[in-house]
Formats: structure tokens, C-alpha cells, sequence
């Protein structure tokens, strides 16, 4: 298993991790989002990628896209999901910085 995934693991056992779009999309809007950044699955399709860039645009939520396929993300949340928010700026980081490791 991946380092990114690992750290996406702990995110969900720290109650940090909410996945779906629509469940991230309600949590991103201003002005109370506590999301320190959103996540995508690299196969997840153009056309959800496009609409997740948009909601997180206009609520200045920063989104980076995994390596990670939905299969593997499913492995670690139980749930095939392509759009993962991440409720802590600290968490996100390492999510980030495991990716380019």
C-alpha cells in the first residue's frame, strides 16, 4: 500500500475524511468550510473533475489530483469514491507531500 493511501487511512480513522461529491460539495461552500483541501481519483471522470475544480474554486478550497485509482482509495475507505475532502490543513499537507515522495 502507498504512503498516500496510508496517510488517506488515517485521515478516515481521525474522523477527517469526507468522501462523495455531493457530501464534499455541501462541505466546501463558504462561509463556514473547514475542508483544507479536496482530493480526486486519477481515473475519475473529466466531467466530475471539472465540476469538484469548480465548487472548490469558488470557496478557494484547493483540490490535487491522486495516482490513486478508485479501486485503491476503496481499499482504504471502504467506499469506491473518487472525491475526498480532507478536514485539516495539516492532514492535507501530508496527503500532498506523500504523493511527491
Amino acid at each position: 500500500m502507498s504512503k498516500t493511501l496510508t496517510t488517506i487511512g488515517l485521515c478516515r480513522r481521525a474522523g477527517k475524511l469526507i468522501y462523495g461529491f455531493d457530501a464534499v460539495a455541501e462541505a466546501v461552500k463558504p462561509p463556514d468550510s473547514k475542508v483544507g483541501g479536496v482530493l480526486t481519483a486519477s481515473d475519475l471522470s473529466e466531467k466530475t473533475k471539472k465540476e469538484v475544480r469548480f465548487e472548490c474554486g469558488k470557496a478557494n478550497v484547493p483540490v490535487t489530483e491522486l495516482p490513486e485509482t478508485l479501486d485503491d482509495i476503496k481499499q482504504v475507505t471502504g467506499k469506491r469514491t473518487g472525491v475526498l475532502a480532507v478536514l485539516d490543513d495539516g492532514l492535507y499537507r501530508s496527503v500532498v507531500n506523500s504523493i511527491s515522495q
